[in-house]
């Protein structure tokens, strides 16, 4: 099956974190885990819902310590990335968990850094960094996440809003989005994922969103549904993690992903956090194709979607929009 170039622009990369390098962090801090077992690991990964992911996915996080092991992490999802036909990656971090467990920010951005650059040398691969707040700790602890990360202002080029949905509305985060707004940061928020289509709203609106994460339920408002596509706003949806989140049907054939197509809006494909949900990007592709029976052109579309919607310049996506167009010819011959 074909593996189409693309960018990817939905990736946490602590949701990168294989149960491999996870023993391999735990074992090098001495951090327990509650087996060294990869099998035993991975079968705890099977989520009720959004909360129960992030209840293990957390606790998992402990295990990242120093400036290497956050190289090691980056390393490898970007070699796991242009493996997966990834050329442009713009990935979520969240400071906020480190921070808690006593890892200094420099340490973080240092190691990630150091990972990006080597990549980008090795596979040509282009990545940046989103700094992610996490909502559940709400708005003034945004605020001082953004004002410990301005230093460091060179190593990421946006923010974004994640972690628990329901109850913590864009509209907490009003303050901390026109900081980075001033700053010149690009702004994206999960939105619509468990919440419904005002927070999609409430994020374009007051947050003012260049990019929605998720947005799946917005397709509950016709009226919205229109905005998005007449005003071209991107939307990055995640079908594995959808239906191992259960916030789209158990039946991947069901999924909204094809009502969105239909409706002409500009959707990307992405993995979210692929050692969890069932795989990288690829295969993320490999079973829409499948599922929801799409040939190579919607394919094609929904790879020149993740381009068109990406942070980059007018010249590298054109670049890369050629691949693509390149790669569907090749298909159909």
């Amino acid at each position: 099956m074909t593996t189409w170039p693309t960018a990817e622009l939905h990736i946490h990369m602590e949701g990168t974190i294989e149960a491999e390098l996870l023993i391999e962090l735990a074992r090098r801090n001495d951090v327990r885990l509650p087996s060294y077992d990869p099998e035993v690991l991975t079968a705890r990964y099977d989520f009720a819902d959004l909360q129960s992911f992030l209840d293990v996915h957390y606790s998992n996080l402990a295990v990242l310590r120093t400036e290497q092991d956050f190289h090691d992490l980056a390393s490898a999802y970007l070699r796991r990335a242009a493996n997966a036909g990834v050329r442009r990656a713009e990935i979520f971090f969240d400071p906020q968990t480190h921070l808690g467990n006593g890892v200094p920010f420099e340490a973080v951005i240092r190691g990630f850094d150091a990972a990006i650059a080597e990549a980008t040398r090795s596979t040509g691969i282009s990545a940046d960094l989103i700094l992610c707040f996490l909502r559940d700790l709400g708005a003034d602890a945004a605020m001082e996440t953004l004002e410990a990360a301005l230093p460091f202002r060179d190593s990421f080029i946006g923010v974004g809003l994640d972690s628990t949905e329901v109850g913590y509305p864009p509209s907490l985060f009003t303050e901390v989005y026109a900081r980075a707004a001033a700053e010149g940061l690009h702004r994206v928020a999960h939105a619509g994922e468990e919440g419904g289509p005002d927070y999609v709203r409430e994020a374009l609106d007051l947050l003012k969103v260049e990019r929605i994460d998720h947005g799946n339920r917005a397709l509950e408002d016709a009226e919205l549904v229109r905005r998005l596509r007449d005003e071209r706003i991107p939307l990055t949806v995640c079908p594995l993690s959808n239906v191992a989140l259960r916030t789209a049907p158990r039946d991947l054939a069901q999924h909204p992903l094809r009502v969105m197509i239909d409706e002409g809006l500009l959707v990307s494909i992405n993995s979210d956090d692929p050692a969890y949900f069932g795989g990288d990007v690829a295969e993320n592709y490999r079973a829409i194709e499948s599922a929801l029976s799409l040939d190579a052109a919607q394919l094609a579309t929904l790879a020149r979607n993740s381009f068109e919607s990406a942070f980059a310049t007018d010249q590298e996506k054109a670049t890369w929009i050629a691949e693509v167009d390149a790669e569907l010819a090749k298909v159909t011959g």
